[in-house]
């Protein structure tokens, strides 16, 4: 990171911090007051839709400051560990359709899968033993199970994964007339994106219920291993933090504290898919890890591998005038530039991602633990360099949240 780049941030959030930008107190509202989430969630609402299909509600997000809508589905993705190389990477091209399919729609405008890790299972555990345990099972393997939810409720992992779909119901050439129409719209368009063959199972499309308890447990801690009844009558502006204070490098949340980074740059050699294991491993904190994509429409992908190929040919031009020669690592970003274009000429698409991860303790004292753990699962993988989110730790712990804000295309 650049000294300019990080002095900007610092005056950024120091105006912010100035214009009382960078506190929330629900408490301090005058009365009467609408509830909202702080900061770039501020405009979201939750909307609770009936599925015909599944006879459940679905949790829908509008957005509204832009018209957009985000539908969340809950996945239960299969490790890699022990599948076979052949089946991970059919995974992986298929995964690869699913974001062409997402390029020759108009109306989606982005996409973001999330992995939320929580050290101990607690309550959630016991719930999910009991939805499984069968009345009729052996009795041996009735009372081993029990005594394992009684003894162990704490020395596992919950892990729970999503992928967010933001979609402009609106972008088409018959809008929805209300916002009826544009909810089921929206989830039309989610409808038509097919995971089967990406190496996970649907679960489900978010419930409100589900939202609620997300977003709640992400800024309060304490309450993610809380049963689901805690969380059903829950006002979408009560989900937030009562009180919660956005600084340069942490952000302070109901007695909890986090610590966002994001990507800085990828390995300039060719990555195993198994890169990013050592940020999935359970540690002592919560960790969230998201992908956001934004897949860019033919033209406009072909107009950005245009200016990589010419900014890498003037760099080496510019290096080779002044040392007699352009250093091999210009001259290999020009290759992949090169390649990267034949492959969009063959009919691959262009996608603008990024990576960001958030950790959080439960309390501030043990934020620099936290932090410590992150930098060692950052360090372990294969060379991906990712920093602090200087300034915007706010903005990146709510674009891993299934609230409406996607960090690429607001």
């Amino acid at each position: 990171m650049s000294a300019l780049a990080y002095y900007w941030a610092q005056l950024a959030w120091r105006r912010a911090a100035r214009a009382g930008n960078a506190s929330y107190r629900r408490i301090l509202l005058p009365q009467p007051y609408a509830l909202d989430l702080p900061g770039v969630g501020a405009s979201s609402a939750l909307i609770s839709a009936y599925d015909p299909v599944s006879g459940r509600r679905i949790g829908v997000v509008h957005n509204r400051s832009t018209g957009r809508m985000t539908v969340s589905t809950l996945l239960a993705p299969g490790g890699s560990l022990m599948a076979p190389t052949g089946a991970v990477r059919a995974g992986i091209r298929t995964w690869g359709e699913v974001l062409n399919a997402m390029s020759t729609n108009e109306q989606i405008k982005g996409a973001s899968v999330t992995i939320q890790i929580t050290p101990g299972a607690g309550e959630a555990l016991a719930d999910d033993v009991k939805v499984r345990r069968r009345p009729d099972a052996p009795r041996l393997a009735l009372d081993t199970i029990d005594e394992l939810v009684r003894k162990t409720p704490r020395s596992t992992a919950s892990v729970a994964s999503w992928m967010s779909v933001v979609v402009d119901p609106s972008a088409t050439t018959s809008p929805p007339a209300d916002l009826a129409e544009q909810v089921g719209e929206t989830l039309r368009v989610v409808d038509t994106l097919d995971m089967s063959g990406t190496g996970t199972d649907i679960v489900r499309r978010a419930t409100p219920t589900d939202l609620r308890r997300i977003v709640r447990s992400a800024y309060d801690p304490e309450v993610a291993l809380a049963r689901d009844e805690q969380f059903e009558d829950l006002q979408w502006g009560e989900c937030g933090p009562v009180a919660a204070d956005d600084r340069v490098e942490s952000y302070a949340h109901d007695g909890a504290a986090s610590a966002s980074w994001v990507l800085e740059e990828m390995p300039r050699r060719p990555i195993p898919y198994s890169a990013l294991l050592p940020l999935l491993a359970p540690g002592r904190f919560q960790r969230r890890i998201t992908l956001s994509y934004r897949v860019l429409d033919p033209r406009e992908g072909e107009a950005v591998l245009e200016r990589e190929i010419s900014a890498a040919e003037h760099r080496a031009q510019a290096t080779a005038e002044v040392k007699g020669r352009a250093r091999w690592s210009q001259k290999a970003d020009y290759q992949r530039a090169e390649q990267a274009a034949r492959q969009v000429a063959g009919g691959a698409q262009v996608v603008d991602w990024t990576l960001m991860v958030t950790t959080t303790s439960r309390s501030p004292t043990e934020l620099p633990l936290a932090l410590q753990e992150l930098k060692l699962a950052v360090s372990g993988t294969r060379g991906i360099r990712m920093r602090p989110a200087f300034g915007a730790q706010a903005a990146v712990f709510a674009a891993g949240l299934p609230i409406g804000y996607h960090a690429l295309v607001q």
